[in-house]
C-alpha cells in the first residue's frame, strides 16, 4: 500500500527541474572554461609547510606584468581541485564552490585557473555576459565609459530596478579617482588611452532586484584605439571581444571624410586640434573581421552590436529643415528616457534615423559592418551634453541619450522587454 502512495504522490509531483551551469569567461584575461576547471587561494598560510606556506603567484604576477602593475611576492597558495579528495568539494546547486584543505580550512575564493584573479561570486550560476567597448583612436571611448558608467549608477539601474555595483573596491576607487571625479566634478576632458599604457577592465556588476534575474557582468576594457588596427596589440585583446555577449561599436563624427572638413568648416578651428583623424571605421571592422570574425561559421559573427555614434552635439552644426544630413528637429538631439522596458517606438526612431545617416556619409562602413555583423542596430550619444574647448567641459554636463545602447543591448540579451509606447 505505502509503495502504491509513494508511485502516486511521486507522479503528482512536477518534475525536478535539472541544475544548470554555464561555462565561466574569466572577467580578467577573458579566458573560457568548464566550472569544474577553477582554483582556489587557500584561506590561510602554513609557514613550515612548502604547499601552504605564502609564495609568488607567477599566474596573477604574469597577468599584473601586461598591465604594469607591481608583482605579489608573498600571496596564500592557490589550491588545485584535482588534487583535493571528492568529499572534500563544496557543491552549490551542482557548481564547485569551494573545497577543504588538509587542516579542514575551507576557502570558497575561486580563482581563474589561468591568470589566478578572483572570479565573481556568480560566475558558472549565470552566463558570463561581457560588455566590450570598441572604435578607433580618439572616438572617445574613456569619455563614453565613463559618461555611461556614471549614467549607469545614477539613473539607468533605478529606472530598471536595479544596481550598478563595481566588482571590487580598488575598480571602484580606480574609476572614481582616474574617470568619474576629473570628468563629472572637474569638468577635465580624459586624455585618449596610450596603448602603452594598457588598463586593467573596468568590472561592474548591473543586479536586478528580481532574484529570477541573473546578474549582468559588464566589463568594460579602456583599449587604446590605435591598438584596434594594430594586429599585435588587437591579439591581446582579441578574447574580450570573442568573448563577448555584446559589443558597443564606437563611431565618431569626425572620422567620416565625407562631414569631417564640413564640421571643422563650420565649427573653426578648436575641434581639428582635439580630434585627430584617426582610422576610419571600416577599417575597425577589417581588423575586427581578420582577427576572429573570419573563423567564425559562414565568416559572421551574431554578437548583437550596437552601433554608437558619438559626440552627436557635434551634429547640431549640420542641422537644416532640408535636412541634407540632420533635420532641425532630429531625434538625435533629443534626450530619451527608457524605464522598466525598451520604447521600441523611440528605438526604432533613433535606429533608422542613424543608418539612413550613416549610409549617407559613409556607405562602404555600413556595408562592411552589415556583411560580417548580424545583429546590429545604430544609436546616437552625446557623452558630455556639448563639446569641450581646451580639453575643458563648459557647464553641466548632461548626457544625450548615452544609456540608449546598453539598454537595447539588455533587450537582445533577454533582460528586459520592449515595448510601443501609447
Amino acid at each position: 500500500m505505502f509503495a502504491l502512495l509513494k508511485r502516486i504522490f511521486d507522479k503528482r509531483q512536477p518534475a525536478k527541474e535539472r541544475l544548470r551551469f554555464y561555462d565561466i569567461v574569466c572577467p580578467y584575461c577573458f579566458a573560457k572554461f568548464h566550472h569544474e576547471d577553477v582554483v582556489f587561494r587557500a584561506a590561510h598560510h602554513i609557514d613550515d609547510d612548502e604547499d601552504l606556506a605564502l609564495q609568488e603567484d607567477e599566474l596573477l604576477n604574469h597577468y599584473r606584468g601586461k598591465f604594469g602593475l607591481a608583482p605579489i611576492y608573498d600571496i596564500e597558495a592557490v589550491i588545485d581541485p584535482s588534487r583535493v579528495l571528492d568529499e572534500n568539494k563544496l557543491y552549490t546547486d551542482g557548481i564547485l564552490m569551494g573545497v577543504s584543505d588538509k587542516y579542514a580550512m575551507v576557502t570558497r575564493n575561486r580563482l581563474c585557473p589561468f591568470c589566478h584573479n578572483d572570479l565573481p561570486v556568480t560566475a558558472g550560476r549565470h552566463p558570463s555576459n561581457i560588455l566590450s567597448i570598441v572604435g578607433a583612436t580618439s572616438v572617445g571611448k574613456s569619455v563614453y565609459m565613463t559618461s555611461l558608467i556614471h549614467t549607469l549608477q545614477h539613473v539607468t539601474a533605478n529606472n530598471f530596478d536595479a544596481a550598478c555595483i563595481p566588482l571590487d573596491t580598488e575598480i571602484s576607487r580606480r574609476f572614481r579617482s582616474s574617470y568619474e571625479i576629473p570628468l563629472f566634478e572637474h569638468g577635465t576632458l580624459l586624455q585618449s588611452t596610450d596603448k602603452t599604457n594598457r588598463q586593467e577592465p573596468f568590472i561592474f556588476q548591473f543586479i536586478f532586484r528580481n532574484e529570477d534575474k541573473a546578474p549582468l557582468t559588464l566589463v568594460f576594457f579602456d583599449v587604446a584605439g590605435e591598438g584596434m588596427t594594430d594586429p599585435d596589440y588587437l591579439k591581446l585583446h582579441a578574447a574580450h571581444i570573442k568573448n563577448s555577449a555584446a559589443i558597443l561599436f564606437l563611431v565618431d563624427p569626425m572620422q567620416i571624410r565625407m562631414i569631417r572638413e564640413k564640421l571643422i568648416h563650420q565649427l573653426g578651428e578648436r575641434p581639428g586640434k582635439i580630434v585627430s583623424q584617426g582610422d576610419e571605421p571600416r577599417e575597425v571592422v577589417v581588423s575586427l573581421f581578420g582577427d576572429f570574425i573570419a573563423h567564425l561559421e559562414n565568416s559572421k559573427t551574431e554578437i548583437p552590436t550596437a552601433v554608437v555614434l558619438t559626440k552627436s552635439d557635434l551634429l547640431h552644426a549640420l542641422k537644416h529643415d532640408d535636412g541634407e544630413y540632420v533635420r532641425t528637429n532630429s531625434n538625435i538631439f533629443r534626450h530619451v528616457s527608457h524605464r522598466g522596458c525598451l520604447d521600441l517606438a523611440e528605438y526604432q526612431n533613433i535606429n533608422e534615423e542613424i543608418r539612413r545617416f550613416l549610409v549617407k556619409v559613409d556607405t562602404p562602413f555600413v556595408n562592411a559592418l552589415e556583411v560580417y555583423f548580424k545583429n546590429t542596430s545604430y544609436f546616437a550619444v552625446s557623452a558630455l551634453g556639448s563639446n569641450p574647448v581646451d580639453q575643458q567641459v563648459n557647464g553641466i554636463i548632461s548626457p544625450v541619450r548615452v544609456d540608449e545602447p546598453f539598454i537595447w543591448l539588455l533587450y537582445k540579451l533577454g533582460y528586459i522587454e520592449g515595448r510601443t509606447s501609447q
